[in-house]
C-alpha cells in the first residue's frame, strides 16, 4: 500500500525534518537539491500540489469541458502533481461525501461547482481546518471560507431575456426553460430572465419546464409544448439550446427566436440563419478556478469573488463570434477555450482534456 502526501502534506513532513535536525539524502529525479534562502523561496517554488473537483452533474457535455479545463491548467501551471477528479449525479448529501473523500485523500485545494449556494458548508468549515482551499467555480456559495469564480449567471439571465423581449417586438408568450431546480445558478439565471421581463408588460411567460440542464430532455419538453397547442412566440433557454432548435424544425416553427448558450452546435446554427442569441457561459471558468486555486495555494491571496461577465452574441456582431464555431468539436462543447489573463494552457491541451 502506498502513501499520498498532498502539497501541504509534503510542506509540513519538510517542516519536521528541518526542524528535528534530519538530514535528506539528495537525488536526480528532478527535485531540488540545492540550498534556499533564508525566505525558503527555492521549497516553496518547488512545491507540487494535488486539486481536486467536485462535480455533481455526469454526462453534461459543458461539465465535461469544465473538469478538462482545470486538468489543462494544472498541466500548464507545473505545480501541480494530481488532480483528483470526483463525478457522480446528486445532491448536496452526495457533494459533501464526495468532498470528505477528496479531503482524506490529499487534496490540497478543492474545485467545486456546488449543488447548492448553502448546504456544504459543513464540509466547508472541515476543510478549513485542515488548511484545504475551496474554490467555487460557474455557482456562487455563501461562505466567506471559499473563493467563488462565477460566470455572472444573473447578468446571464437578464441580457437573454432583454434581447428575447426586444426579438419578439415587447410582446407574445414566452417559454422560459430552466436547469436544475434550487441549483444556485438557476435561480440567479431565472432572477435574471424575470427582471427583464417585467421591463416588458406585454409578455407573459406561459410555460416553465426544468431541463436537469440535458439537451434530449429539454428537446422533448420544447417539442411537447409546441405540439400542444400552446402559441409560443420566443424561447428563453439555460443552456440547452440546439435541442430546442431541433424541435422547432420538427414543429415546423423555425421562425421563433431562441435564446442559448455558447454552445458549439447552437453557434452553428445560427451561423446557417436560426434566429436566436448565444449568452456567453464559458465552461474554461474550470481552468479559472484552477488558476485561483493555485495563488492561494502559493499565498498571493487572491479576491474572493472573480466575476465573468457574459456577451450577447447574435446577428449584428457575428464578425467577433463566428470564428468560435468549430464543426469538428462536440455539439456541447462551450465555444470560449481560454479566459484571459487566468487560463494558460494551450487549446489542444484543452480539446485533449490533458491533466497530470
Amino acid at each position: 500500500m502506498s502513501l499520498h502526501f498532498g502539497g501541504r502534506a509534503a510542506a509540513a513532513l519538510a517542516a519536521l525534518v528541518a526542524a528535528t535536525g534530519v538530514a535528506a539524502c539528495g537525488s536526480d529525479d528532478g527535485g531540488s537539491t540545492g540550498t534556499s534562502g533564508a525566505s525558503g523561496s527555492t521549497a516553496a517554488a518547488d512545491e507540487k500540489f494535488t486539486l481536486g473537483v467536485s462535480n455533481t452533474l455526469v454526462g453534461n457535455g459543458w461539465r465535461e469541458e469544465m473538469i478538462c479545463a482545470v486538468k489543462a491548467q494544472a498541466k500548464a501551471s507545473g505545480q501541480v502533481e494530481e488532480v483528483l477528479v470526483s463525478n457522480q449525479n446528486g445532491a448536496a448529501p452526495e457533494q459533501i461525501a464526495a468532498m470528505r473523500n477528496l479531503i482524506s485523500s490529499g487534496a490540497d485545494a478543492i474545485i467545486v461547482n456546488p449543488a447548492d449556494a448553502t448546504a456544504l458548508n459543513s464540509v466547508i468549515a472541515e476543510a478549513k481546518r485542515r488548511g484545504v482551499e475551496i474554490v467555487s467555480v460557474d455557482q456562487a456559495i455563501d461562505s466567506p471560507d471559499v473563493y467563488n469564480v462565477t460566470n455572472n449567471q444573473d447578468e446571464y439571465g437578464y441580457l437573454g431575456g432583454k434581447w428575447l423581449a426586444e426579438a419578439m417586438g415587447g410582446k407574445g408568450n414566452v417559454l422560459e426553460m430552466r436547469g436544475i431546480s434550487g441549483a444556485p445558478a438557476d435561480t440567479a439565471r431565472h432572477e435574471g430572465f424575470m427582471r427583464a421581463m417585467e421591463e416588458y408588460p406585454d409578455i407573459e411567460v406561459v410555460k416553465e419546464t426544468f431541463t436537469g440542464w440535458q439537451f434530449g430532455t429539454g428537446g422533448k419538453q420544447a417539442l411537447d409544448v409546441l405540439q400542444s397547442g400552446t402559441k409560443i412566440d420566443g424561447i428563453w433557454t439555460s443552456g440547452i439550446d440546439y435541442s430546442v432548435v431541433n424541435a422547432l424544425k420538427t414543429a415546423g416553427q423555425e421562425d421563433i427566436p431562441v435564446v442559448g448558450a455558447d454552445n458549439n452546435k447552437f453557434l452553428g446554427q445560427m451561423l446557417d440563419g436560426a434566429p436566436g442569441a448565444a449568452v456567453t457561459n464559458p465552461a474554461t471558468v474550470g481552468g479559472v478556478g484552477a488558476a485561483v486555486a493555485l495563488q492561494a495555494l502559493n499565498g498571493d491571496e487572491p479576491e474572493r469573488n472573480t466575476l465573468l461577465t457574459p456577451q450577447v452574441w447574435d446577428e449584428t456582431n457575428k464578425d467577433e463570434w463566428e470564428k468560435y464555431y468549430d464543426p469538428a468539436l462536440a455539439p456541447t462543447y462551450s465555444s470560449q477555450l481560454q479566459v484571459e489573463p487566468y487560463t494558460t494552457y494551450t487549446d489542444d491541451q484543452l480539446k485533449n482534456c490533458e491533466g497530470p
